[in-house]
């Protein structure tokens, strides 16, 4: 009962934001490449600290972390989008997203800044056919000669292969 009323908080949690693309994003490495993220999900931003693991969790979940009382699972997004052996140095963060009903840490190589994108600098997903998931993808921000890849990260989140949350 508990969890049903949890998922439909969560729905219609989602059916009120708006689906507008442009907005502020919070800029982010995963090796090479850069991402983007709504900011308005990003409760704060931590150096990466010690992760209590958790037995038989997909080798993408790092484990979890008490912060200030909440037990947070963190996401390895290295791991998860298959970017090669992840290493851990000074630049390395934890991005504390608030999804709503669910409070998630990713691990990501640095954050640079916070940019302000119009509908115009927002490129739609191109079709890459079945061989790429583009499905967590929002779009693509161009400033200059500069890239972003827009990830809809509570959609990343909230998705069954994260197994975060239970099915509704």
């Amino acid at each position: 009962m508990l969890q049903q009323s949890a998922c439909v908080a969560a729905e219609s949690f989602d059916e009120t934001i708006g689906s507008s693309a442009s907005g502020e994003f919070l800029t982010l490495r995963l090796g090479a490449e850069e991402y983007g993220i709504d900011i308005l999900k990003v409760q704060e931003i931590r150096g990466y600290d010690a992760i209590t693991q958790i037995a038989n969790a997909p080798e993408f979940i790092k484990g979890v972390v008490n912060l200030r009382g909440a037990i947070v699972p963190i996401v390895d997004m290295r791991i998860k989008f298959r970017l090669g052996n992840p290493t851990y140095d000074q630049f390395t963060v934890v991005i504390i997203l608030n999804l709503g009903i669910r409070i998630v840490g990713i691990v990501v190589d640095s954050v640079s800044d916070v940019l302000s994108l119009t509908d115009e600098q927002i490129r739609p997903t191109p079709e890459l056919g079945s061989v790429i998931d583009t499905e967590f993808i929002s779009g693509l921000g161009t400033i200059d000669e500069r890239m972003l890849i827009l990830i809809d990260i509570e959609k990343l989140m909230n998705s069954t292969s994260m197994g975060l949350l239970e099915e509704c």
